[in-house]
């Protein structure tokens, strides 16, 4: 099943819903990165949540921008997507590797430990929102639920989930983002804090065969769901080797011709895809021809 992200509303508009399988985008990370199993689940979550909340913003060239710092071993992430469904991100340290929780489940929070999580939304105007919070648990979906609640004012549920196969393949990954609109009323809130209750994980969800549909129908079937679209989510790096030479450009006169002198080709990594780029010294001194017009 290629993955997708689902947008909905619920009781009349009280409700709106996006619900994601991202298994094939959390694997393609996870093999351009060589994630460790714990990296790959904090990578994994934040990239699904990104793509739901990407899909939330208006603009065609609108974009969104998840970083996490913290004082754990992988010590953070950055994670980005825009309104077509197209996500992006890497792990600051991704061979990091603990031992399970005490639930036995993968440790992100032990990997991010204590911090803040920033939200970055570039929506076109002079300067771009940015809302931060301090990470709650640095399991991610709850931080999420705290950062919709104090930073838009926004009271949600948000589930992410990432399950391993044996070989460190990624199995399942997704998760679903619930919001209640303003004047949602008192009684709403308690059955749905109740039908939530009754999950169990959004991976075990998936794992046995749910959809994005059937998990939001199960949750939000009896208020009366409304499927409003299904939108293609993928990993995907924009960049390219003029862009690289754009940056380049943007290093320094100084710093080129150093690079020049060494005599030797460089090499520059993209931090995103993890994709490598090679520039001759004649290419260097076509840059250097550049920075100084």
């Amino acid at each position: 099943m290629a993955d997708y992200i689902i947008r909905a509303t619920a009781a009349k508009g009280q409700i709106r819903a996006f619900a994601a399988t991202t298994r094939d985008m959390v694997e393609k990370a996870r093999a351009a990165h060589n994630t460790s199993p714990v990296a790959t689940a904090a990578l994994g979550r934040l990239m699904s949540a990104a793509a739901m909340m990407g899909i939330m913003m208006k603009g065609e060239s609108d974009l969104l921008t998840i970083k996490i710092q913290g004082d754990g071993p992988i010590k953070g992430l950055t994670v980005t997507a825009d309104a077509k469904g197209d996500v992006k991100g890497y792990v600051f340290h991704p061979s990091v590797m603990l031992p399970p929780n005490d639930k036995g489940k993968l440790d992100v929070g032990g990997a991010l430990g204590v911090g803040v999580l920033s939200v970055i939304k570039d929506i076109g105007l002079k300067e771009p929102y940015i809302g931060q919070t301090i990470l709650v648990t640095g399991e991610i979906a709850e931080d999420l639920t705290y950062y919709f609640a104090t930073s838009e004012q926004t009271p949600s549920s948000v589930a992410l989930g990432v399950l391993m196969n044996k070989e460190n393949t990624v199995r399942q990954a997704g998760g679903f983002i619930l919001q209640m609109m303003p004047g949602a009323s008192e009684s709403l809130i308690g059955r749905l804090e109740e039908k939530l209750g009754e999950i169990t994980s959004i991976t075990t969800l998936l794992d046995v065969g749910n959809t994005p549909e059937m998990i939001l129908e199960y949750i939000l079937g009896e208020f009366g769901l409304e499927i409003n679209d299904k939108i293609p989510a993928r990993f995907y790096c924009n960049c390219t080797k003029k862009r690289v030479e754009k940056a380049l450009i943007s290093v320094g006169k100084k710093e080129i011709q150093e690079m020049i002198q060494d005599g030797k080709p460089i090499d520059v990594n993209c931090h995103f895809c993890n994709q490598n780029y090679q520039f001759s010294v004649n290419e260097l001194k076509e840059i250097f021809r550049k920075a100084v017009r």
